[in-house]
């Protein structure tokens, strides 16, 4: 054998330990352990279109490859990274033409969100008439990456992360298996070095047995036969936590960081703001978020926070990595530890909101400017009362909204840290406006 035909029969380890029955598939009990409905209906030969949605790395084309084998499907495959609607034509043809002799066909569309809306419309009208059974895989949320027509007729199955005890098992029957695996390696590893391996696969199968691969090969350059722990460590020198920068796991970290801050939890929020650097993420990106953390479940109940969080903004344009993730650090903890206002949030919401569906009411004539002798005979600024010039520079019953929302309140500060003194001034201005003979507004608008 030459030493192309040699490289072109060799594959990795995670494609040559590939499973080919549920009894070896690791992971997902709750979907195929034993007697759970699912897995009843596939080994009675039942197998209906679907969506996997889960991580990389957990088994997505491996299972579809599984359901094929087991309702005697040709399987054919489609990555919508790499293909278009000429790939697409060309597996429904082969479909149909299996349909004639009366076998059928599983379809695996991998990375199915990058699919546009009329991409994944293609698909429908096979789905319906039976010409293919779909499977769809994303690591993506589908209610927001997936047509409803399509997800009307696919139902849809969560995948999720590896524990690491299956992973450990897992590399274990790779190190020993002599026939997929490396047990012709003549190298062997002790069950906390496997176990190491697992945790730092982050819950993907393949990369744990990647870096097993890579394990094995660098302890046989050293010309040992123990995998060690300083191998390991060299392994995963390049290792990066797993962290899809504009995916779901994005999304859901930065979500658990501010719901950390607005719960007031510091040690939650520094552990999802070291997680997502860990992953890879701008750090930014995340002083960006701490700011709209601060105006929108802080606000006034303690104002410095603002301030807080733009100079740690301003200490990591300047300065960057790593003094400048400590100052958002430092913000982030104090943001958690601060009293807490949506006041502000919620009233600004509440008037964009209702301007919106309201007329343009005209600014009221006694707060108009009236810097022409025109504008004066029209009665711009007539009677504007100056604040100054009253007890407390406020004029009490003096009303600054257009008459229709004379009485209408918005803001409400809470009795919380700053606005607590807040709330005490507006209350106390409330009443001047009780005592005062002047009113703007002499009757309630009709």
């Amino acid at each position: 054998m030459g030493l192309f035909e040699e490289e072109q029969k060799w594959q990795p380890l995670a494609a040559r330990m590939r499973p080919t029955t549920l009894d070896d598939y690791v992971g997902q009990e709750h979907l195929f352990g034993e007697g759970q409905p699912l897995r009843k209906s596939i080994e009675a030969g039942h197998v209906h279109s679907m969506i996997l949605w889960g991580p990389p790395g957990v088994g997505k084309t491996t299972l579809a490859m599984i359901l094929a084998s087991y309702v005697e499907a040709q399987f054919l495959t489609v990555s919508a990274v790499l293909s278009g609607v000429k790939e697409i034509r060309a597996a429904i043809d082969q479909a149909k033409e299996q349909q004639r002799y009366g076998r059928k066909t599983l379809l695996f569309v991998d990375e199915v969100h990058r699919f546009n809306k009329s991409q994944q419309d293609a698909f429908l009208p096979y789905i319906e008439d039976g010409t293919f059974i779909f499977i769809g895989a994303t690591t993506e949320n589908p209610s927001f990456e997936l047509n409803n027509a399509l997800l009307s007729r696919a139902r849809v199955y969560v995948l999720k992360s590896i524990p690491a005890d299956s992973l450990q098992k897992l590399l274990a029957q790779a190190l020993n298996d002599k026939q997929r695996g490396l047990g012709d390696e003549s190298v062997s590893a002790d069950p906390d070095v496997l176990l190491k391996i697992a945790r730092s696969a982050d819950g993907d199968a393949r990369r744990a047995l990647n870096l097993l691969e890579i394990s094995v090969e660098l302890a046989k350059a050293d010309s040992v036969d123990r995998v060690s722990d300083a191998v390991v460590n060299q392994a995963l020198t390049s290792d990066v936590r797993r962290f899809d920068k504009g995916g779901e796991a994005f999304y859901d970290q930065i979500s658990a960081l501010h719901k950390a801050v607005r719960g007031s939890s510091p040690d939650g929020a520094l552990y999802w703001f070291a997680r997502m650097l860990d992953g890879g993420c701008d750090p930014l990106y995340i002083a960006r978020r701490v700011v709209r953390m601060a105006s929108e479940d802080i606000g006034n109940a303690d104002p410095r926070a603002l301030q807080i969080a733009l100079s740690a903004w301003d200490v990591q344009t300047r300065l960057g990595s790593p003094e400048g993730e400590l100052a958002i650090a430092q913000a982030v903890a104090y943001m958690a530890s601060a009293p807490k206002s949506n006041a502000v949030y919620t009233a600004f919401k509440q008037l964009r909101r209702q301007i919106r569906e309201e007329p343009s009411h005209e600014v009221p004539l006694h707060l108009r400017n009236a810097p022409t002798k025109l504008m004066e005979q029209q009665g711009y600024g007539a009677d504007y009362r100056y604040a100054h010039d009253y007890p407390d520079a406020y004029a009490a019953g003096e009303n600054y909204l257009p008459e229709i929302h004379q009485n209408s309140v918005w803001y409400q500060p809470v009795s919380r840290g700053l606005e607590i003194k807040i709330g005490e001034k507006l209350t106390y201005l409330k009443e001047l406006d009780k005592r005062s003979s002047w009113k703007r507004y002499q009757s309630k608008p009709g």
